[in-house]
């Protein structure tokens, strides 16, 4: 593994190359392993370790960045002064900032997400989960398909003003589909810590919802009310955070412009950024080192605050929306520069709800409704009102007098991501949780009235 030692003594061999007024480097990677599996058995055992080494360079207002993953002197040399080449002739930026000072990485809460049982993961040990997820396959006479990935990675960031930020990781990732003739089910979990993932349990569940959802009936499209899972909801809410950043405020091309501090969803949805969480993941900086602060994103239902980055914040303050947006700070959230994107928050999490109702709670209090595994496909089709469209998967059901009765054709949907958090009914307690469309996020299931199934699918 790339040390911080190696980090430095890295950046101390760029600093060396450098003519520039100021210099940044980013270095991420490690070591990545996938099993992969399908008909029943593993076919694919993949493992590689790389790192990747960003060099800004920035002169008198002028910057730009050149990569490689080379770590030899000539390939740094030759990095530094592609960076430093690329930078001269960039346009000159009046707003662009020093590189961060040391105190931008301020004290903060310690975040430990390194487990040497993640990291000591063997091919050995990945074909062992896979084969208990083949076991329940076969004993229900499916056919199952997925991943076991694990992997080890480092981020840092330095630069010539003395900011030395390092952060290493390890990451667990199971993925299980189960295939029968005419329905499927799906589970998938990620976390830092292997002992949290249970391969036995996301393959009976998996199993269930194949087998529950055998012979699907077709169900007329309308309104109904949908409960979702929780990895439902996050692909679902993922598309609203990028338009949390402030420089998305400033382009106008956010949702949330002229909506700051109006009751845009129910009160009864409170949303935070909090990569402090004790299930969340990632490095407490961000991509210039600048450490990230928890976040109040949303209080009962009100948009209170955007996430910045230094410079977004510097231009919001001179803008004419800075009597807008609410408080106007630093808070970490800044993608490695240049960049056109800005910021955005990576660590969801929604607040539980004073009385959390489980799954099977929410199915007993609905009198018709469609129960919903996971979405898929999913992209924007208005992205001021936030209207989203795809399709269930891997286990839709019909749900009758507080009963699963049966499992259904899938639906497409359109949806607004507005509307659906205006008409949250009830919500289970928050969980980490993984989509195939998003990041992951700490969210709950759903009970939401009024959701809006267009059409039916052929299978």
């Amino acid at each position: 593994m790339l040390t911080k030692d190696k980090a430095q003594g890295t950046f101390d061999r760029v600093k060396k190359f450098s003519t520039a007024d100021e210099i940044e480097l980013l270095i991420s990677g490690g070591r990545n392993a996938l099993t992969r599996f399908a008909n029943n058995t593993i076919h694919q055992n993949v493992a590689e370790e790389n790192y990747v080494l960003s060099v800004r360079s920035v002169f008198e207002g002028r910057t730009a960045r050149a990569t490689t993953n080379r770590f030899d002197d000539e390939s740094v040399r030759r990095c530094v002064l592609a960076s430093e080449d690329l930078a001269r002739v960039q346009a000159q930026d009046p707003d662009l900032l020093p590189v961060a000072g040391p105190e931008a990485l301020s004290e903060g809460p310690a975040v430990g997400r390194a487990f040497v049982e993640t990291a000591g993961i063997t091919p050995a040990d990945r074909a062992e989960g896979v084969a208990k997820i083949v076991q329940v396959a076969k004993r229900e006479n499916l056919t199952t398909a997925g991943i076991y990935a694990t992997s080890v990675s480092v981020e840092a960031v330095l630069n010539s003003r003395g900011l030395c930020a390092y952060h290493t990781q390890t990451s667990a990732e199971i993925s299980v589909t189960m295939l029968a003739p005419d329905s499927s089910g799906w589970q998938k979990a990620n976390s830092p810590d292997v002992r949290n993932l249970n391969p036995v349990a996301l393959a009976e569940i998996a199993a269930r919802k194949a087998r529950e959802s055998a012979a699907p009936q077709e169900q007329a499209p309308g309104r109904y009310t949908a409960i979702l899972e929780p990895a439902a909801v996050l692909d679902l809410c993922g598309f609203m955070f990028w338009d949390w950043g402030g420089q998305a405020i400033l382009d106008e091309r956010s949702f949330l412009n002229n909506r700051i501090a109006t009751q845009l969803f129910g009160n009864n949805v409170t949303i935070f950024d909090d990569v402090y969480h004790a299930l969340q993941s990632g490095a407490p900086f961000d991509g210039e080192g600048v450490r990230r602060q928890r976040v109040e994103l949303v209080e009962h239902g009100v948009p209170k605050r955007l996430v910045y980055a230094r410079g977004t914040a510097e231009r919001m303050r001179k803008s004419e929306h800075t009597a807008k947006v609410g408080p106007v700070e630093v808070t970490g959230h800044g993608l490695p520069l240049p960049n056109e994107i800005g910021e955005i928050p990576l660590n969801i999490v929604f607040a539980p709800p004073p009385e959390p109702k489980t799954v099977e709670q929410m199915v007993a209090n609905t009198e018709r409704g469609v129960l919903i595994t996971r979405l898929w496909y999913i992209r924007e089709v208005d992205p001021y009102e936030k209207i989203l469209t795809g399709m269930t998967r891997d286990g839709t059901f019909y749900v009758e007098g507080g009963k699963v009765r049966h499992g259904i054709r899938n639906f497409r949907f359109n949806q607004s991501l507005i509307d659906m958090l205006k008409n949250v009914e009830e919500m289970g307690h928050p969980v980490r949780a993984s989509g195939e469309e998003s990041f992951d996020m700490v969210v709950p299931a759903m009970k939401v009235k009024g959701f809006n199934f267009t059409e039916v699918t052929k299978f």
